[in-house]
Parts: C-alpha cells; sequence; structure tokens
C-alpha cells in the first residue's frame, strides 16, 4: 500500500534520532531514515507517520545480511 503523505509534510520530517531525512518505501509502507548509521524504518499507519524510535524497525541488520 503506498504512502499517502502531503509533499510539504514530508519535507519538514526528520528523523526523531538523527535528524536526517526520511525517503519512503511505499512498498513497506515506512519511512526509512537516509543516515546510513541510523537508519530506521519508521511505519505508516493509515496515512500517519509513527514516528517514535520504539515503534521503529533496524534496517542495517538486514542490509548486512542481504550482502
Amino acid at each position: 500500500m503506498p504512502v499517502n503523505l502531503d509533499p510539504d509534510l514530508l519535507s519538514i520530517l526528520v528523523c526523531p534520532k538523527c535528524r536526517s531525512e526520511f525517503r519512503v518505501d511505499d512498498e513497506a509502507s515506512e519511512l526509512i531514515c537516509t543516515n546510513a548509521t541510523c537508519a530506521l524504518a519508521y511505519p505508516v499507519r493509515d496515512d500517519i507517520p509513527v514516528l517514535l524510535i520504539d515503534e521503529a524497525r533496524e534496517t542495517k541488520d538486514a542490509e548486512a545480511s542481504e550482502n
């Protein structure tokens, strides 16, 4: 399900952990932190981004296991 967020909102949202910008992962309905050392994936539920660090998913481990 594609992420349906206002582009203006996306332009001001930042990762709560490191303050980096996000990229959208429509396939997983997540906002992914663009900082390689952080790289947390935050869920988007009912078109509302859940920007809680406790709710975020680590992506660094997943990327390392794919290589």
